[in-house]
Order: structure tokens, then C-alpha cells, then sequence
């Protein structure tokens, strides 16, 4: 038989209450624009689930897209049948012939509970006839085949796999963040698990010319590339740091500079996510993984905004991460050598307890409210988009 169709599956979205709607007609949305290239594609959103009638298309290139939408927890090839249950019993066997396997198990559902059957008698009656017109076994703990029905009330949908999807919930139905992103192994990662999430994203990078190269700007756009198969389009604004981080490790010695930095960093991104509408500020930080990323540093350093910060790596181990990226895509980008603004100057000696009457002596011995207005005005913002030809800047 011809795989005609594919049912979509809500997950995690089916225990909403009224909000369901929202959310779901959130996911076909995203499902649409994933599969806008298929032009042939029909769709039918219901409650329960999408529709997705194929008319031709290609499997293949389909499923690998439905893998990659936020939201879509699983899915599954369909055959839909009459309910009839004649047609039920050689539908079943004509698709397990093909298959050529040993084992099967039959599992219905009926949800029409009109039908004359109901799901226990649909089941032996199925397999009495597979194991009357086939060599085929019954496995009822380990079977090879699974051979799912569901009896509905216009049609039964017969499927043999469900196809894990990417799950979380569809993009954009939780609002937005700005997400901190240097170009390292975690951040890109941290992005892809707040997308994940169904939270749109814009990024700021934070760039220290001519300390950082030209290179860094380039791997950063690439990384959002990647990520764009989830956001079709990501703003991403590039902040002149080099002045005010200059000043940093002027006033601040070795010890205290990568804290005092964080803090400024913290205090652009709300002030930029606040008039970008963002409700959130995000970042790749994983608790002690570094100097500043210890509770204590954490704390100190998040004093400084208003806005909740995300940490989606926060207790996860950089093996994890690692991993994540390369499935993901970003892992080979993020390790192309070119150094960040965090990393270029390498301080020696950095407290992992700052103290706040320390940092609050040192903030006072300079103007860092001048500085950081100053960044804040010469923010240069660019919208990044996959196989667009140049750089739209805002």
C-alpha cells in the first residue's frame, strides 16, 4: 500500500485546556512554513491531531523536516481505510507482506463508539487473519511489527511506527528572549533549547575590535544559520565593546574583571531586550563551568537586571553539551579559532567569590553608566536568515 498521509501528534499540547487551540494552531502554522517548499502538501487540523495528506511529495525529505519543528512531539505514516472491517483485516496484511518481517502485534482503538466492534474483537480479528493468509507469528511482549489502528468516526487510520519528533512546544507561543551569545560550544546550544521551548530568540554579541577578530562575526552568523531550520529569521545585535571593556581591566585588575564585565553585559542586554520586547534574558552559563559561573559569582553578577535570566545548561554537563552541539550542527562552527571578547585576554587569578563591597568600589571608581550608554547607542543590528545573498542592518 502507498503511504499517503501523515498524522501528526500533540504531546505535551494535549494537556492544555483552553489555551489548546492557541497552541495547536501555533504548530500548524510552523509546520506549514518548515514545509513550504512542498507545494503539493494538503493539511487538516483537528483537536486530536494534524492531518498531513502528502499527494506525492517526498517522504524522506518531509520527515527529516518534521523532525526539526518545536512542538510536534511525534508522528506517524497513515493509512486511511473505510470502517469497514473486511478492508481493516487486508489492509493489515497486504501492509505486513510487504514489510517481510516475522513477528507482529495488533493494537486498535476505537474512538467511534458506533462501530460494532470494539478494540479487543477488532485486534483477533485482524490477527486471525494475518496468521491465516501469512507465515507471520503473534509477539504480543517483542513483536517486530507493530500494526496500530484507530477507529475514528469518518476513518481508520492504520500506521506500523511513530517517529519521534522534537517535542517542547511550537515557536513563538511563549514570547521572546534575548539571548547572550559569544560563539562558543554552549550558547548556540542554550538558543536551540529555548527555541526547543517554543521561545522566539534575538541575540546580542558582545565584539572587542581589533582584540577579536573579524572572524568571530562571521562564525557568529554562521551558528544562527543553523539555527535558523528553527527560526526562519534571528536579529542579532552587535554591541562595541572594546572601549568600555578596556576600561573594565583598567579599574578592576585581573581578579575582578570578568565579573565587572559580566555586570555590564547584563546591564546592555536588558536595556536592548526591554526595547526589543523580550520578556527574558538567556545565556549558555552552566554552573560552575568557569570562574563567573559559580552560585556565588552567578548571584553578584545578576544583581544588576530586573529580568529573569534563563540558564537552559545551567545543570548540564559539558560532555551533554557537546554532544548536543554536534547533533544540532554548531559544534564544528563553535570551535573554529577565533577568540570572544570573554576569553581574548585571559585573565589570571579570577575570584570565583566576588565580594559586593568590592564590586561596588570598583564600579564607583569609574564612569561605567557613560560607557555603557555609549555601547548601547552604537549597537549595529543585522538580520540573520539561511542562503539570504547579504546583511539587511537596521
Amino acid at each position: 500500500m502507498k503511504k499517503d498521509r501523515i498524522m501528526v501528534r500533540y504531546g505535551e499540547l494535549s494537556t492544555k485546556g483552553k489555551n489548546r487551540k492557541n497552541f495547536i494552531d501555533a504548530l500548524a502554522k510552523n509546520i506549514k512554513r518548515m514545509l513550504k517548499d512542498f507545494e503539493r502538501l494538503t493539511y487538516e487540523v483537528r483537536r486530536d491531531h494534524i492531518y498531513i495528506e502528502l499527494n506525492d511529495e517526498s517522504c524522506e525529505q518531509i520527515e527529516e523536516r518534521l523532525k526539526k519543528v518545536p512542538g510536534l512531539y511525534s508522528f506517524s505514516y497513515v493509512y486511511r481505510l473505510d470502517n469497514n472491517l473486511e478492508e481493516m483485516k487486508k489492509a493489515a496484511l497486504e501492509i505486513l507482506l510487504e514489510e517481510k518481517k516475522k513477528t507482529f502485534k495488533v493494537r486498535s482503538k476505537r474512538t467511534d463508539k458506533s462501530f460494532p466492534y470494539v478494540s479487543d474483537e477488532i485486534n483477533r480479528a485482524i490477527a486471525g487473519y494475518v496468521l491465516t493468509h501469512s507465515d507471520y507469528k503473534v509477539d504480543v511482549h517483542q513483536p517486530e511489527i507493530l500494526l496500530s489502528l484507530t477507529v475514528r468516526e469518518d476513518y481508520t487510520y492504520l500506521y506500523t511506527s511513530d517517529i519521534r519528533g522534537l517535542g517542547g512546544y511550537p515557536l513563538g507561543i511563549q514570547g521572546k528572549a534575548m539571548m547572550m551569545l559569544s560563539g562558543g560550544i554552549d550558547s548556540p546550544v542554550a538558543c536551540y533549547y529555548m527555541l526547543k521551548r517554543g521561545i522566539k530568540i534575538e541575540c546580542v554579541h558582545f565584539a572587542s575590535p581589533p582584540y577579536t577578530a573579524e572572524g568571530v562575526i562571521t562564525k557568529i552568523k554562521n551558528l544562527l544559520e543553523v539555527l535558523n531550520i528553527y527560526q526562519e529569521k534571528i536579529l542579532l545585535h552587535i554591541v562595541p565593546f572594546t572601549k568600555l571593556q578596556e576600561e573594565i581591566y583598567r579599574v578592576a585588575g585581573t581578579s575582578y574583571a570578568i565579573t565587572i564585565m559580566r555586570r555590564m553585559m547584563y546591564r546592555i542586554a536588558e536595556s536592548l531586550a526591554e526595547k526589543r520586547n523580550c520578556f527574558v534574558l538567556g545565556n549558555g552559563e552552566s554552573i560552575g563551568q568557569v570562574a563567573s559561573q559559580t552560585l556565588v559569582s552567578l548571584k553578584e553578577i545578576e544583581r544588576v537586571t530586573h529580568l529573569p535570566v534563563i540558564r537552559p545548561l545551567a545543570c548540564v554537563d559539558k560532555v551533554d553539551i557537546i554532544e548536543t552541539a554536534k547533533q544540532i550542527g554548531t559544534y564544528d562552527i563553535s570551535i573554529r579559532p577565533f577568540e570572544d571578547c570573554c576569553t581574548i585576554f585571559e585573565p589570571k587569578n579570577v575570584t570565583t567569590a566576588p565580594h559586593p563591597n568590592r564590586i561596588e568600589k570598583i564600579e564607583n571608581s569609574f564612569d561605567w553608566k557613560t560607557l555603557v550608554e555609549e555601547c548601547i547607542e552604537n549597537i549595529e543590528t543585522m538580520e540573520i536568515e539561511k542562503d539570504k545573498k547579504e546583511d539587511h542592518f537596521f
